[in-house]
């Protein structure tokens, strides 16, 4: 799934959820063209029981992961080892005991 959307390809995944389908054709918008949202493409989430503050909380989120990207690409930032490994084989990074 991740690699799908990282590719904007996602809705050739046939199992994901109606709530999945409408958060990522959201976020899809809102990091693309963010001027151009309206009323109706937040419907799918309230027809979902979304309210105001979770509608909100979905925005702050998109809005965070748009700016840390961002951020660390205007710095140019690149991923320590473990963690593009971790990326690649799923298999979480462990914290360290110290």
């Amino acid at each position: 799934m991740v690699e799908a959307i990282k590719e904007k390809r996602w809705q050739e995944l046939p199992d994901l959820t109606d709530r999945q389908r409408a958060l990522c054709a959201l976020a899809g918008k809102l990091s693309a063209t963010p001027t151009k949202m309206v009323e109706k493409d937040w419907q799918p989430l309230r027809n979902l029981g979304f309210e105001d503050e979770a509608c909100l909380e979905v925005a702050h989120i998109v809005g965070i992961f748009n700016y840390l990207t961002r951020l660390a690409d205007g710095f140019g930032l690149k991923l320590d080892n473990g963690t593009t490994e971790a990326s690649k084989t799923g298999i979480a990074l462990e914290r360290s005991k110290a």
